[in-house]
């Protein structure tokens, strides 16, 4: 063992034997502990606290508790009756709780609540400021992502999302390390787009979200760009890149950002930042991707971000007719918008971690290139409510179709990439909902409406060809996950409740979910690779449900500065909720519990937070119909009141707290009307 380990050893053991020893020794204020103002006693030679509920596997496991979860615990003293102080800590001495209970014929039963830093916490039972009693492991607190409601159908989502999720694995060895992704719906390979969009769902349970997004580095080629899919020497596949694609760069970008989130490494991030720095250089300057002229990405005629063009079906290298997955002298070429509003969302990510890493000036320079690129791209594509699906480069009409019409899912996507403004973002929710009918469709979840006409799009007899199927006008849960996570957001809160519980009795139907559905609501199977546990879609919802209506955001990285944000205030139904969001490589956490009471004359939410955080901006979301004026709100934060400060977000209002130190307790009472 080295002798820096041993150091540290020696030292942990002094500080925890210290903590006894000042406990005697030194009066009751050194420690932060006030005895009782009763006469003293003289204290017993030994207390034991034990947890009773919940309860441990023997008396030498300690129960294992989740955030937030009430604990009770029986105080046993021999021969003792009056008050005694229990202390509880962890094992760094940062979090505590001071409880005061009263002991009656040698016995007291109390509940406490589980709350800050994961690990073993500890007991000190004082009386009259004399050490009584200690335990070192009382117990140990154990975050896992949890949400419970008293909802069903919304309790239901995450473990049935995390057990289709753990079914799109795939794990091996390549070139001596092993990876491990998530693999497409309808394809047993790792390509980079299902994969990068799937971490929205396995951020919360996965511990490896950097192995697979190493291997597309490793395979990155010279000019910058990357593959579409990676090697898979089991199944003699070579990673290689569809020629249509104009997405990887950016998609690499938002993956390295969500593992750093989820991870915290620095480290890793630095050495990940080259690679993220020439893919963007390349899709903004390559001939082939990049459109001079109008500063803009471009790609052929594909439906929104797929990978095969407009035309008919062509042979293929093994002789068979198959969609056209190539770039030649028949390709049309254009705008599609979800190149671009992934872009800019991939420039301003890059600026928060330029940012993160004291690099400013490359900072600000990704602030102004996301900034112009948008502007750009509102005046070629922007059509007032939504983004027109593509814009040729050439004059060029699809016979028997609309296509100025035509809402293609990235519009979903746009909602969620932080770069547009309010006005926006609500004009696309209302394209999406005004085409919500369902004699036509069982959800408005469209990947593409209208259709093209039927053989548009040579499939060469693979789903795809006609309206309704696949990426033609087929029904897509991602689709309605983008969209949820996006009405949550920009102030249509009640519209993301309303998807979620569709979603949820979809899945209830058959406990199984769908890359895409037919409008009639059949399952959309498109060969013999298809899962009926489709993990990109399934995420997609996941984060409405996390992001969305739990409103848990990470605006750095291992949840230290968050925004929370909850917003079951707009279901009517829910009255208290608990959650808990945990990254899956560490236990860095975010915890509250959400109440709504009223009385015959006054009105209360109350927000219980705890977790690893250092800062948060807390913003309780109001219910309909309640005073405008901010003089009619009672703010309390840790019982002590504060001004109050009111946000909007279309009609949406909440009240904004700031919090400090990964604890707060946060109530807002206001009279009835």
């Amino acid at each position: 063992m080295k002798i820096a380990t041993l150091q540290i050893i020696y030292i942990t053991l002094i500080v925890l034997l210290l903590v006894n020893a000042l406990a005697v020794v030194l009066p009751p204020t050194a420690i932060g502990l006030t005895a009782p103002a009763e006469a003293p006693v003289t204290a017993p030679s030994r207390a034991v606290l034990r947890v009773i509920e919940p309860v441990g596997g023997s008396s030498n496991l300690p129960p294992i508790v989740e955030p937030l979860q009430p604990i009770t615990l029986t105080l046993e003293i021999k021969n003792y009756s009056g008050p005694a102080v229990v202390k509880l800590f962890n094992t760094n001495l940062r979090d505590s709780q001071r409880i005061t209970v009263a002991v009656q014929n040698d016995r007291a039963t109390f509940t406490a609540l589980a709350r800050g830093l994961p690990g073993k916490w500890r007991s000190l039972v004082l009386i009259d400021g004399e050490l009584a009693g200690s335990n070192r492991h009382l117990f140990t607190l154990y975050p896992l992502t949890t949400l419970e409601t008293g909802d069903s159908d919304l309790d239901a989502l995450y473990p049935s999302i995390q057990g289709f999720m753990e079914q799109a694995v795939v794990s091996y060895e390549l070139n001596g390390a092993t990876v491990r992704g998530y693999r497409s719906p309808d394809n047993p390979q790792l390509w980079m787009r299902d994969h990068v969009h799937q971490g929205r769902g396995f951020r919360y349970f996965e511990t490896d979200m950097t192995s697979l997004l190493e291997a597309f580095e490793d395979a990155q080629r010279p000019d910058g760009s990357f593959p579409d899919v990676i090697d898979y020497p089991r199944k003699s596949i070579k990673a290689h890149r569809l020629d249509p694609e104009s997405d990887l760069e950016f998609l690499f970008v938002q993956g390295v950002y969500d593992a750093w989130q989820a991870t915290g490494d620095d480290n890793w991030l630095r050495a990940r930042m080259p690679a993220m720095r020439r893919g963007l250089r390349y899709i903004t300057s390559d001939p082939l991707r990049w459109d001079a002229e109008r500063g803009l990405v471009r790609r052929p005629y594909t439906i929104d971000t797929w990978d095969f063009e407009y035309g008919p079906s062509a042979i293929s290298p093994d002789g068979r007719p198959a969609p056209r997955h190539w770039i030649d002298e028949q390709t049309r070429w254009g705008i599609f918008h979800g190149d671009n509003t992934g872009l800019a969302y991939a420039m301003r990510l890059m600026e928060r971690l330029e940012r993160h890493l004291g690099n400013n000036t490359a900072a600000d320079q990704w602030d102004r290139e996301w900034r112009t690129l948008m502007e750009r791209l509102m005046a070629v594509s922007w059509n007032g409510n939504f983004f027109t699906h593509f814009v040729p480069l050439e004059p060029f009409e699809v016979p028997d179709v609309d296509t100025s019409q035509q809402l293609s899912l990235s519009n979903a996507y746009a909602l969620n990439r932080e770069v547009l403004d309010i006005r926006q973002n609500r004009a696309i929710i209302a394209s999406y909902f005004a085409r919500r009918d369902f004699d036509r469709a069982f959800a408005e979840w469209y990947s593409i409406d209208p259709p093209f006409p039927p053989g548009s799009y040579g499939m060469g007899g693979r789903k795809g060809e006609n309206p309704g199927e696949y990426v033609n006008g087929g029904i897509m849960p991602l689709v309605g996950g983008e969209l949820a996570r996006g009405a949550f957001t920009h102030g249509d809160e009640e519209y993301g409740f309303d998807i979620l519980h569709r979603y949820a009795d979809l899945i209830r139907l058959t406990d199984s979910s769908y890359l895409w559905y037919y409008p009639t609501g059949q399952p959309g199977i498109s060969g013999p690779d298809t899962l009926a546990t489709d993990g990109w879609g399934s995420s997609a919802m996941l984060g409405a449900l996390m992001e969305g209506a739990a409103g848990i955001r990470d605006r750095s990285s291992l949840y230290r500065e968050v925004e929370v944000s909850p917003r079951w205030t707009a279901d009517p139904n829910l009255q208290d909720v608990r959650v808990v969001a945990r990254y899956g490589p560490a236990e860095s956490y975010v915890a509250y519990r959400w109440q709504r009471s009223s009385t015959a004359t006054t009105q209360r939410l109350a927000l219980d937070l705890t977790g690893t955080w250092r800062a948060a901006r807390v913003r309780l979301l109001l219910p309909d119909n309640v005073p405008d004026e901010e003089s009619a709100y009672t703010v309390q934060v840790n019982g002590t009141t504060v001004a109050t400060e009111f946000r909007k977000v279309a009609n949406s209002r909440y009240i904004v707290v700031e919090a400090t130190r990964g604890d707060a307790q946060i109530t807002v009472t206001w009279q009835q009307e």
